[in-house]
């Protein structure tokens, strides 16, 4: 298994930065395409960006193309959500997730992922 622990959450103004990490125990962490999701109230939980076993393929929602910036460092067993240029619209709570892979392929479904985050909060005031 693989636990993953998120933060840097918060509440930032409309138009600011905000940088979410997440750490992920384990030795096998080269085995997870690893992605983030999130969830307003109300709302169904959404993909947002995913990131390749290796680093090299990334995946995003066009709400949020051009904007967030997903990385990884394995080294480190973390990954990056780097997001700029906020909107309220992209209040919610944010989760890591990880996605066992044979491959560097990845995947924005729900379901392809296998361990999951407790959630941090992001609120964008305007």
């Amino acid at each position: 298994q693989v636990q993953l622990v998120e933060s840097g959450g918060g509440l930032v103004q409309a138009g600011g930065p905000l940088r979410l990490s997440c750490a992920a125990s384990g030795r096998t962490f080269t085995s997870y395409a690893m992605g983030w999701f999130r969830q307003a109230p109300g709302k169904r939980r959404g993909f947002v960006a995913t990131v390749s076993r290796s680093g090299g393929r990334t995946d995003y929602a066009y709400a949020v193309k051009g904007r967030f910036t997903i990385s990884r460092d394995n080294a480190k067993n973390t990954v990056v959500l780097q997001m700029n240029s906020l909107k309220p619209e992209d209040t919610a709570v944010y989760y890591c997730a990880a996605d066992y892979r044979s491959s560097d392929d990845i995947c924005s479904k729900y379901g392809c992922y296998d361990y999951w985050g407790q959630g941090t909060q992001v609120t964008v005031s305007s």
